[in-house]
C-alpha cells in the first residue's frame, strides 16, 4: 500500500486502482490568522498537492474530527476530484457549507462500516485529545452548513472517529489524537499504526502508559507511525519543524513513542510531511 503523508493527519492512501484521503488540510495558516481571522481554503496549495502527488482517483475522504486542522479543505478536495465525504454530522455540514452535493455525503450516523474500491473502512468512535484553552469545544457541535470564510471557533469538535482500514490481508489503523477510551481497541489488531503524538509531552507519567497499553498492547502493529506532530502553522511547502513549544516538546513525545515501541518490539517510522512510503 502506498500511503502519502500530507502532514498533521491528512493520509492519502492508493492501492493502484484507488485513492482515499484521510482528513484533509493543507493551508495551514499562521497562529494569528488561525486564531483571529477568517480561514478559507489556499486553493493554490491544494491544487499544487493535487498535481504533484498525482490525486486523480480519489473515491473518497474520511474525516476523524471537525477542527479545522482536520476537515477545512475537505470540501475544496471533494469538489475538485468528484469525490464522496464520510463523516460525523458536523464534518457533513462542513462539506454541505462547501458546496459538496448532497449525494456525496454519508453519515457516520446511519453506517460506520463502508467497502470503497478494495478498501473496507469502519469508523470507531474515539475521543479527542485533552481540552486546552484553543480547543474547549470538545463535544459541540455543527449544526448548519458552514462556509468559508469562517473563524477557527465555527469548526466545532463535532465527534471525533478512528479509522480502521482493511485491504486484502493488511490492516490499518488511524488514531488521529493522543487520548484513549479503555477498552476501545479490545480485539482490534493492525500491522500499521498511525498514532497521533500531540499532547504526550504534556502529559503525566500515568496517563502515558495507559495510552500506551490501549494503543500499542491492544492493537500489537508490526510497525508504528507518529502523526500530528508537525506545526500545522507553517506552510505544508516549507521547512518540517515541530509545533511550537508552548503546544508541545516535540522531541520529548517522538523520544517517548520510539521508546515504547522498542520495549514492545515494534518498528517507529518517522513520515516526513510530502513524502510517499510504502508499507
Amino acid at each position: 500500500m502506498k500511503v502519502t503523508y500530507l502532514g498533521t493527519t491528512m493520509l492519502l492512501f492508493d492501492d493502484g486502482a484507488d485513492q482515499l484521503l484521510f482528513d484533509c488540510h493543507v493551508t495551514r495558516p499562521s497562529i494569528p490568522r488561525f486564531l483571529f481571522g477568517r480561514l478559507t481554503t489556499d486553493e493554490a496549495v491544494a491544487d499544487r498537492v493535487i498535481r504533484e502527488f498525482r490525486i486523480d482517483r480519489l473515491r473518497g475522504i474520511f474525516i476523524s474530527h471537525s477542527h479545522c486542522d482536520h476537515v477545512m479543505d475537505a470540501p475544496y478536495f471533494a469538489r475538485r476530484l468528484k469525490a464522496d465525504v464520510y463523516g460525523s454530522a458536523s464534518s457533513l455540514n462542513v462539506a454541505r457549507g462547501g458546496g459538496v452535493k448532497e449525494e456525496r455525503l454519508h453519515s457516520f450516523g446511519d453506517s460506520m462500516l463502508y467497502q470503497v474500491g478494495g478498501f473496507r473502512v469502519e469508523a470507531i468512535p474515539s475521543i479527542h485529545s485533552k481540552a486546552h484553552w484553543y480547543n474547549d469545544d470538545l463535544g459541540q457541535t455543527i449544526d448548519a452548513p458552514l462556509a468559508q470564510p469562517a473563524r477557527k471557533k465555527d469548526y466545532k469538535e463535532g465527534g471525533s472517529f478512528d479509522f480502521l482500514i482493511t485491504h486484502g490481508d493488511r490492516r490499518f489503523l488511524i488514531r488521529p489524537s493522543y487520548n484513549y477510551l479503555e477498552g476501545q481497541l479490545n480485539g482490534i489488531r493492525a500491522d500499521v499504526l498511525f498514532l497521533g503524538i500531540s499532547g504526550i509531552s504534556k502529559d503525566t507519567g500515568e496517563r502515558r502508559r495507559r495510552f500506551f497499553e490501549e494503543t500499542l498492547d491492544k492493537v500489537q502493529p508490526e510497525t508504528v507511525v507518529p502523526v500530528h506532530w508537525d506545526n500545522f502553522f507553517s506552510p505544508l511547502y516549507g521547512r518540517v519543524k515541530g509545533l511550537p513549544p508552548v503546544i508541545e516538546d516535540t522531541g520529548k513525545s517522538m523520544r517517548c513513542l520510539k521508546e515504547n515501541c522498542r520495549m514492545r518490539g515494534c518498528s517507529c517510522i518517522l513520515h516526513v510531511p510530502l513524502t510517499v512510503r510504502n508499507y
